[in-house]
């Protein structure tokens, strides 16, 4: 698969809808993470990323304009152990759950499938990065609907062990804007993963589409150590 850059993918999509990339920075010692959201609507754009524990959750930017919570807030980010959950919707407690009960990443995805957001059916993603005894893998899984009939799921999983320095993977929602909004298709992107936390947070945020933009979380985590870095970056102010 040939490796692309993560400012170019953006610039040339206005609406890639909802990401996450995982990978190594190019020194090898940092595991990194980030998730973007984006939005079209009133409803989706009036939010922002606050902190929560160890975690994120999204939260009204301007509660009383809020007309539907269901698909817009919820926790993108958990901490369980050595285990950091990020996803694009509620199935981050589902992931937590079931993995605190000993079922895997994907056992756990079992129980969900796409959003139930008509015609769209916007696919659920998630990733998993596990850093432990100074060791670094994770996974990206898309659930969606069959080429747009709600009628069946399609559950794709994708491990990546000892990940190369330097490289990560990119997963979203949506393939381009549209209406209906067409879903991603396809293995996770090989990208580039910039060398620190401030370089790869103002890469993203500078490349995503200045109009439908909304919120980003960045992480690094220190693969020998354990410790993290993050860094959350709102559009509404």
């Amino acid at each position: 698969m040939k490796k692309i850059t993560l400012e170019q993918e953006l610039k040339g999509n206005p609406y890639p809808g909802r990401g996450i990339v995982i990978g190594k920075s190019p020194d090898g010692t940092k595991a990194m993470t980030a998730y973007f959201i984006m939005g079209r609507s009133e409803n989706s754009r009036n939010r922002i990323f606050v902190e929560d524990g160890q975690g994120i959750r999204t939260q009204a930017f301007d509660p009383a304009k809020m007309t539907d919570p269901s698909l817009v807030i919820y926790a993108p980010v958990r901490v369980l152990g050595n285990k950091t959950i990020v996803t694009n919707g509620d199935q981050t407690d589902t992931i937590y759950e079931g993995m605190d009960k000993q079922m895997t990443f994907e056992q756990a995805l079992r129980s969900r499938e796409f959003e139930p957001d008509a015609p769209n059916y916007t696919p659920r993603i998630s990733g998993i990065l596990h850093v432990e005894n100074g060791s670094f893998n994770y996974a990206m899984s898309i659930l969606k609907s069959d080429n747009g009939s709600p009628e069946s799921c399609n559950r794709f999983t994708f491990a990546y062990e000892n990940p190369a320095p330097g490289e990560g993977h990119f997963i979203h929602t949506y393939q381009s804007d549209g209406d209906p909004l067409p879903s991603y298709e396809g293995e996770p992107k090989l990208v580039a993963i910039p060398d620190s936390l401030e370089e790869f947070a103002e890469m993203l945020w500078g490349s995503l589409n200045e109009d439908n933009k909304v919120s980003l979380f960045v992480r690094s985590i220190h693969i020998a150590t354990g410790e993290s870095v993050s860094k959350i970056i709102n559009k509404n102010q």
